[in-house]
């Protein structure tokens, strides 16, 4: 049964029907641009050193590639709070109510600063001027976490319900790679989708004539854990885009190439859908 929605009103905005009308979901989850007077108040840096961490304007490009499906924007800045981060995932640094001991493992992102809540971002080093108290971290997660991911396993759950599969399209950002590679595709190792749905990716990308690399660097992180079922028809794909294709050269503002970059994921949107429905008899059995 899915975890109810809170009564306040959540930090993200919905586009599309109550039920999906596509097999295909998608998300921005580190697109915000709302930084809170409580986050303003307690940095040691200025707000322009926080742009780092944001997907800059990835809703935008989400928005313009996005037809009829349901999409999940959310407003609050990742600096706020990481949905692509376990709610165990607190930075014992930073975090009073996180130990070392309460982790099964801490993790290489913890450890850089890239926890639940980030402690530092690049070329800004630490972020806050003091340590965050159990309760305020509890009560980003309880306000902004936990609602979207409730809201992301509803959608999902309708999507399964009535195309017989479901694909969570997770939509991200990066700076340019050495690699040259221009967009990244992560699956988790193939644990979180079926290699059909990346392998469509990366024939989009090859008609695009976009370099396209699967799960190096970014294999995709807490959404695709927490909402990639294979097994049970759910599947959960992130995708990275260079910001070079879509920003302006400071990467601060929608650039010459935003309209392109999003047809090309609109053809990747389209390109899962017909995956999903045209094997939708053989993936509802995976």
């Amino acid at each position: 049964m899915p975890t109810p929605l809170p009564s306040f009103a959540p930090s993200f905005e919905r586009f599309g029907p109550s039920v999906p009308a596509s097999p295909v979901v998608l998300s921005a989850p580190h697109a915000g641009r709302d930084y809170p007077p409580a986050l303003r108040a307690g940095l040691r840096v200025p707000i322009r050193a926080l742009l780092p961490l944001e997907d800059r304007f990835a809703d935008l490009l989400a928005l313009a590639a996005r037809g009829g499906e349901t999409l999940f924007v959310q407003r609050r800045a990742r600096a706020w709070i990481d949905l692509n981060r376990g709610e165990d995932e607190r930075d014992p640094k930073l975090d009073e109510g996180a130990t070392i001991a309460s982790q099964p493992l801490e993790s290489a992102k913890i450890r850089s600063g890239l926890g639940l809540v980030p402690r530092r971002v690049a070329g800004a080093g630490e972020i806050w001027r003091r340590k965050l108290s159990s309760d305020d971290v509890e009560a980003r997660i309880v306000e902004n976490h936990r609602p979207y991911h409730a809201a992301l396993t509803e959608a999902l759950a309708a999507a399964r319900a009535r195309f017989g599969v479901a694909v969570l399209l997770d939509v991200h950002s990066m700076p340019p790679l050495g690699t040259g590679a221009q967009l990244v595709v992560g699956d988790r190792f193939g644990r979180a989708a079926g290699s059909r749905f990346v392998a469509r990716l990366e024939t989009v990308a090859q008609a695009c004539g976009v370099a396209c690399a699967i799960n190096t660097p970014y294999a995709g992180g807490h959404i695709l854990d927490r909402h990639g079922r294979p097994g049970q028809g759910i599947h959960a794909i992130q995708v990275e885009f260079d910001r070079a294709l879509y920003l302006d050269a400071q990467f601060d503002a929608p650039g010459p190439g935003m309209a392109e970059t999003a047809q090309m994921l609109r053809a990747m949107i389209d390109s899962l859908a017909d995956e999903a429905i045209g094997g939708g008899v053989a993936l509802a059995a995976e």
